[in-house]
């Protein structure tokens, strides 16, 4: 199954849909009850569906899980929690054996009242008009990510070899978060290193050693800058944000610069020295490649 940041990016679905359907929700939550009362109707006068609906608590509870679903269109918030609550309402389905059919259904009529809605406010022309678009957007959004999980859970149930295949992928997914874990914590472990070192070298400069401590306190600083860049890039990354390799190599980068520093204050062989610039000239070189390279994804 695709990203919900892919399928996003599919249907051109920007920060600036997210806050419309978030200044939507007043509105939508106002006449919440009208369309959910429209879908309830639909439900209980189709042949096919009423039967789902004999009992009264099972009913109840199924009107308050599309009402749930609704209000959750002008969240304004659509990250990897949503994705998966739409991922839970596709399996769902399958296990009572409810076609697509009548999802795709629901959604239409839910449309169309938006439609109805947003066409009979104050608002001008074109902003009802961009506010239909986007709520037509983060509909079919919702539709597409059900559809994909009802049909892969409708698969796995039925297929011994996507069972298997299933198996493998979820068991991937759970190492891969438990060694993201560890990562975080190696992580954090290496920033209150760094921290202490930092610390360390002040004392020097402190205790009157003043040279040796500005140097190593710089080199220190900049390490400890790296180790947060590299955490804030981690949690970007588990929050589904892109890797970007340009911090490793600033992290190699800012090492053999502090190497330099703490070299030049040992008064060690120049010979030592000229090999320290030579590869931070090289490592640059290729912290200045792989920025470009990463700014012209961007673009």
């Amino acid at each position: 199954m695709r990203s919900i940041k892919e399928i996003k990016q599919d249907y051109r679905f920007s920060p600036e849909d997210e806050r419309r359907l978030a200044r939507l929700q007043p509105l939508m939550e106002e006449h919440a009850e009208e369309i959910m009362s429209t879908v309830s109707l639909w439900f209980k006068g189709t042949k096919g569906t009423a039967p789902f609906f004999t009992e009264e608590t099972l009913q109840k509870h199924v009107f308050a899980t599309q009402k749930m679903w609704f209000m959750m269109l002008f969240s304004g918030t659509y990250d990897n929690r949503y994705y998966e609550s739409l991922i839970r309402i596709g399996s769902v389905h399958v296990r009572r054996s409810v076609d697509v059919h009548y999802i795709h259904r629901v959604a239409n009529i839910v449309k169309n009242s938006c439609i109805g809605i947003l066409s009979r406010t104050d608002d001008s022309r074109v902003e009802a008009t961009n506010n239909i678009v986007t709520v037509c957007k983060i509909i079919d959004i919702s539709v597409n990510v059900i559809t994909t999980a009802y049909i892969e859970e409708e698969m796995r149930i039925y297929s011994p070899v996507y069972k298997v295949k299933s198996a493998l992928i979820t068991f991937s997914e759970r190492f891969s978060q438990a060694t993201n874990l560890l990562l975080v914590l190696a992580l954090m472990g290496l920033t209150i290193g760094v921290g202490w070192l930092f610390i360390q070298d002040v004392t020097h400069l402190l205790s009157g050693d003043v040279e040796r401590g500005i140097i190593a306190s710089l080199g220190s600083m900049l390490l400890l800058w790296l180790m947060i860049e590299l955490m804030n890039t981690e949690i970007s990354h588990l929050k589904g944000g892109k890797f970007h390799i340009s911090v490793f190599v600033g992290v190699a980068l800012v090492t053999m610069i502090r190497e330099t520093m703490i070299a030049t204050l040992k008064h060690e062989k120049p010979e030592s020295i000229y090999y320290l610039i030579a590869a931070i000239l090289v490592i640059g070189f290729v912290y200045w490649i792989v920025t470009r390279a990463e700014e012209k994804t961007k673009s």
